[in-house]
């Protein structure tokens, strides 16, 4: 972090004292979310710094993997949804960590040869070309597990905690987010099938999408109608989000990306765009994107940034 920073910024006002989240267009949103993510990665570095002895090897790879440079898209929807339901950044910072915390998790075990086999990642080496395969392991394990000690130790009420557990181990687990890499697995070489890549691509991607703005939600103590509604939120933009991220690796470059691209036709993945062609997955993000911004017209308080960021999502160049 530079070391200029303030010490305790609130990127989403202006210097007027305007909420720059209440005028969101798409031309400041990626502004915004930039602000917002240098907060964050302050806030995850805190966190990452273990009350006992952790091997200095082990931690060196779990920081490397967390903190390396990345949109931060996942904690900005908790922090939004939760300031929607009328909560504030330090009310989600501990939930959000969780949530970046199993985001890295799975980065670094799909760059595992015996997943995806990727020697790139957010524009570095992956976690185990920088320390080698079985500290690449063991920190996507330790990224699996921490966020579950922050949420059962932070400053939540029992009630919101047991929550925030739950459902982060539902989008994490065999029925969420691993099971959808398995099935993406075991989907490499076969046919292109659009009802399977639905199946992985709900369960890979958007499960955990959702969960972090259920989880921004709960922070905020919003009822369950409006988690729900933030939850259909977030699985549309997920869906979207992952049909983008296709659509990219057939049509950028590794640079422009910061991951190898190309992989997926090479490993024969299924991806809508094997299903229906570049342009039918084109129109399909937008669906997906449009439906997302629908939901949240049943959601009270001001989604301008939510919406802003379903176009953003569908649009993205990286």
């Amino acid at each position: 972090m530079p070391d200029d920073a303030p010490a305790d910024p609130t990127p989403y006002r202006r210097q007027d004292g305007s909420n720059a989240l209440t005028r969101m267009t798409d031309t400041n949103l990626s502004e915004t979310m930039a602000e917002f993510a240098q907060r964050f990665d302050r806030s995850m570095a805190d966190m990452l710094v273990p009350a006992d002895h952790v091997p200095d090897r082990l931690l060196q790879a779990i920081e490397y993997a967390a903190l390396a440079p990345g949109k931060r898209l996942r904690p900005f929807l908790a922090f939004q949804s939760c300031e929607i339901c009328g909560g504030e950044y330090d009310d989600v910072a501990c939930a959000a960590v969780a949530i970046e915390c199993i985001h890295a998790f799975s980065l670094t075990h799909d760059d595992l040869p015996a997943m995806d086999d990727d020697d790139l990642r957010r524009g570095q080496p992956s976690c185990h070309k920088k320390f080698g395969e079985a500290l690449g392991i063991l920190a996507g394990d330790a990224l699996a597990v921490l966020p579950f000690e922050l949420l059962a130790t932070g400053d939540y009420p029992a009630e919101l905690s047991v929550a925030m557990v739950a459902e982060l181990a539902e989008a994490t687990g065999w029925t969420g987010m691993i099971g959808g890499q398995a099935a993406d697995l075991e989907g490499e070489k076969l046919p292109p099938d659009a009802e399977l890549v639905e199946y992985i691509q709900i369960r890979k991607t958007a499960r955990l999408i959702e969960a972090a703005c259920r989880i921004g939600a709960i922070a905020a103590g919003a009822p369950h109608s409006t988690q729900d509604q933030l939850g259909t939120f977030g699985r549309n933009l997920g869906m979207a989000f992952q049909i983008a991220d296709d659509l990219l690796d057939v049509t950028s470059e590794a640079a422009e990306l910061g991951k190898t691209t190309g992989k997926d036709a090479a490993a024969g993945k299924q991806t809508l765009v094997a299903c229906i062609g570049i342009e039918e997955a084109r129109l399909a993000a937008s669906r997906y994107g449009e439906q997302a911004a629908e939901a949240l017209n049943a959601v009270s308080g001001d989604a301008t940034a939510l919406k802003a960021l379903c176009r953003f999502v569908v649009h993205r160049t990286y």
